[in-house]
């Protein structure tokens, strides 16, 4: 039970060194790659939604 312990430990010291390691964006950069991310995503639900649209209309013309 012991060993645990100590590996745990071990373990917890290794991941605050990495964690020391990571370089992290500054605020302004998180905002900004935020904002394309959500930007993309609404081009690309806009995009899939027409055609969604377009080929309902296509589809009820033929078929229906």
């Amino acid at each position: 039970m012991e060993k645990i312990f100590t590996k745990l430990i071990i373990f917890l010291k290794e991941v605050k060194v990495e964690l020391k390691k990571v370089n992290w964006p500054t605020r302004q950069e998180t905002i900004k790659y935020s904002l394309m991310v959500v930007g993309a995503s609404a081009v690309i639900a806009f995009f899939l939604g027409g055609l969604d649209f377009l080929f309902t209309i296509i589809i009820n013309r033929f078929i229906f």
